[in-house]
């Protein structure tokens, strides 16, 4: 069990003007000195709701290619679920300790599922402003209730109504892509395993920083999952890349933000970008947000699709099964 939970150091950081130095970063990373400042990017925004299907896929396909980053209104998940989801959120990261590592997840675990603090291999031993609690939602057969916390009480039900809502978001999501990339509109999610299809639910708490100028909540980074489906809380942090130079990102109320993630660069043979980006953090305010990575069986192979490659344009990737993909990005090797 990790001992030195982020939030527990924020605590003890309250009132000073420093923080340990392992969460100050390099000054090629130190957001004050790489953040484009009195800029703020508007990406793309675009209206699931809108009848005119053809409209909006050729939307998406645009800013999947230009941007690999999107924000979706009219997406059809009510806003009181959402506000339910994110209540209950904080609720659980603003329990006690030892009721929060109930949900740890183990010393030997070869899985990210449970709650903690490090995923991935610290370059340096730098680490990030964050603890997160990570669960599968979807599919049935692969939901570990163990990591799924019992208090708050409503969290389960809370959790299954808000899943059942977002996959079907996802699913439109998946049809478009597809449709997009000159497939039909089944052949994206039926590359990515069909109803195999995973979901992993993370949640990032982000504690206030007293030097949020020095600090990342999550370095940079692309999502190595296929697409990311995230709800942000009101405290602004999400950055992108764009020209090698950091922005932030508007925030728009009810919004969900969607990332084009490793495996669909791959599979679209890079027709589509994955969007690099990382999170930095608040001095007076506990960011919080709620990405749902949507994952391909561990051993199912990805590859560019067979359709999107031919002598003019050959395969840029290789193909390989989504658990060795995962493994060498956590830990640092090149793919």
């Amino acid at each position: 069990m990790e001992a030195d939970r982020v939030q527990a150091i924020a605590i003890l950081s309250k009132g000073i003007d420093t923080i340990p130095s392992e969460f100050i970063r390099s000054e090629t990373e130190q957001p004050a000195i790489t953040t484009v400042h009195g800029s703020v990017l508007e990406v793309p925004a675009i209206d699931l709701g809108d009848p005119d299907e053809e409209k909006v896929v050729g939307l998406i396909s645009k800013a999947s290619t230009e941007w690999g980053l999107f924000q979706v209104v009219n997406h059809g998940i009510p806003s009181d679920v959402i506000r339910r989801l994110q209540e209950l959120g904080r609720q659980f990261f603003e329990l006690p300790q030892e009721e929060k590592d109930v949900y740890s997840k183990p010393d030997d675990a070869k899985d990210i599922e449970g709650y903690g603090t490090k995923l991935q291999k610290e370059v340096e031993g730098k680490k990030g402003w964050v603890d997160h609690l990570f669960h599968r939602i979807w599919p049935p057969s692969k939901i570990n209730y163990k990591f799924w916390p019992n208090n708050p009480p409503s969290y389960r039900e809370v959790n299954e109504e808000y899943s059942k809502y977002l996959k079907m978001v996802a699913e439109k999501l998946l049809k478009y892509l597809s449709i997009g990339l000159g497939l039909q509109g089944q052949e994206l999610k039926e590359a990515f395993g069909g109803e195999e299809l995973e979901y992993m639910l993370k949640i990032n708490y982000y504690p206030p920083c007293p030097r949020p100028d020095l600090a990342l909540g999550v370095v940079a980074h692309t999502d190595m999952c296929a697409l990311t489906i995230l709800v942000p809380n009101d405290v602004p942090g999400l950055q992108v890349s764009r020209d090698g130079r950091w922005y932030d990102v508007k925030y728009i109320p009810d919004a969900l933000i969607i990332h084009i993630g490793d495996q669909i660069e791959i599979l679209s043979n890079g027709k589509y970008m994955a969007v690099l980006h990382r999170t930095t953090v608040n001095k007076d305010r506990a960011r919080m947000s709620w990405p749902v990575f949507m994952e391909p069986p561990a051993y199912h192979v990805i590859g560019p699709h067979p359709k999107l490659v031919n002598e003019e344009n050959p395969a840029k990737y290789k193909s390989k099964k989504f658990a060795d993909y995962k493994y060498c990005k956590l830990n640092k090797i090149p793919q």
